[in-house]
């Protein structure tokens, strides 16, 4: 056979890919494979420890359950790909909706009260992105300090033990409310469709500029795990999971707010230049500047997406309480943190991607759940959850020293 480049992903037949795969694996590089290892150890050790565990009701109640999670994640993941850390982000968010609140308030239509926490938003990413990439602060000590400043201003703009209901339908919606039955497969021919156009438009394009592709028969395989995995999954979903008159079935809507949110994140850091100056100023900073790369502002613009997707987790927070509430956000920094690393996200910069933090967070709402409902101290839940985040930061360090030389 002859010498072909399977590491980086062009040539070869599919079983040349596999191989390659775990070379990779044995190599250092195993991203997803612990989370997804502990997705289904977990899944298996509860099902077998409780009856309600994988009960359709409960089933449903894990996906809205670790959405918040996920998107506050998926925000820290932009800033973890920089080796820095925004430990504001969590109060970030209950700031944006307190303001929410006060705009709504005022007398705001709904949309532009939510704008304005977005700005609010987008306006502490900056900051805190000044201070880092222009004044040279470490992210830990700026990011601590707005934490401790921002659980001031909530109580400042809501008033100590402040808890405000929020009645707009269409915001209580996205964590209580379900899609038709038809919306759920609509969701997923959208998803199949989009991923399938997205792999052949860039199989087009590495065509278009001499560059070999891998097999096609690993899209294929790729659609078929999505079709399948989904199908299953909104089958389940589609089922009535009341206990009482009113039916309850359907999709949560959260869910395809979520994967949209996700998409849009996985396309600007895979396809656009802003997400490969990202991972290269994560992987080696100085060789980035070099490159010409304008590193102080791929710093500050990661901070910006940060915080403001650390508002639509702020937001499913309100949804699902159905109020605003002046200690949001306190505690869930540091567990968004860990379901970054857990799912792979490496602490050392330039490793990681959205669905691995969408999966670290399934696995912290799992621990969570599953604890909950064999009826255990919440105690066991921060010690369980702590010795995870350990043993995952001890697998992205020892495999980081396995990683092949040379590799950014």
């Amino acid at each position: 056979m002859t010498n072909v480049q399977i590491a980086t992903g062009h040539e070869g037949t599919i079983r040349d890919q596999v191989k390659a795969y775990f070379q990779r694996v044995r190599s250092g590089e195993m991203g997803a494979l612990p989370a997804v290892g502990a997705l289904l150890v977990l899944t298996l050790l509860f099902a077998s420890l409780s009856p309600y565990f994988l009960s359709k009701l409960n089933f449903a109640n894990l996906f809205v359950q670790a959405a918040e999670l996920t998107m506050l994640a998926a925000a820290l993941v932009f800033v973890i790909l920089l080796a820095e850390i925004d430990l504001s982000a969590g109060v970030t968010g209950g700031v944006a909706m307190a303001v929410f609140f006060l705009t709504l308030h005022a007398g705001v239509f709904w949309p532009l009260a939510l704008l304005a926490g977005f700005v609010v938003g987008a306006a502490v990413g900056t900051v805190i992105g000044f201070f880092v990439a222009k004044i040279g602060v470490p992210s830990f000590v700026v990011t601590l300090g707005f934490f401790l400043g921002f659980q001031g201003l909530q109580l400042v703009l809501l008033g100590e033990g402040g808890l405000f209901k929020v009645d707009v339908p269409q915001i209580s919606s996205i964590m209580n409310e379900n899609l038709p039955a038809w919306g759920g497969w609509l969701m997923l021919a959208l998803i199949v469709g989009v991923s399938g156009a997205i792999s052949l438009w860039d199989r087009a394009r590495r065509a278009k500029f001499g560059l070999p592709n891998r097999p096609i028969g690993l899209l294929f395989i790729k659609l078929a795990v999505i079709t399948v995995l989904g199908a299953a999954t909104i089958a389940v979903l589609n089922l009535n999971r009341s206990n009482s008159v009113k039916e309850i079935a359907g999709v949560p809507i959260v869910i395809p707010v979520t994967i949209t949110i996700l998409f849009l994140g996985t396309f600007l850091l895979d396809r656009t230049k802003f997400g490969r100056h990202l991972y290269a100023v994560g992987g080696n900073p100085e060789a980035a500047r070099r490159a010409g790369i304008k590193v102080a502002k791929v710093r500050i613009l990661a901070f910006v997406l940060c915080s403001s997707l650390a508002v639509v987790s702020g937001l499913f927070h309100v949804s699902r309480l159905g109020a605003v509430e002046a200690t949001a956000g306190r505690q869930i920094v540091l567990s968004g943190v860990a379901a970054a690393v857990v799912g792979g996200v490496s602490l050392f910069g330039g490793r990681g991607r959205l669905i691995h933090a969408a999966l670290g967070a399934l696995v912290i709402a799992i621990i969570e759940n599953g604890l909950g409902l064999l009826g255990l101290p919440a105690g066991i839940n921060f010690l369980v959850t702590g010795g995870v985040l350990c043993l995952a930061a001890t697998v992205d360090a020892v495999s980081r020293k396995r990683a092949t030389p040379g590799r950014v």
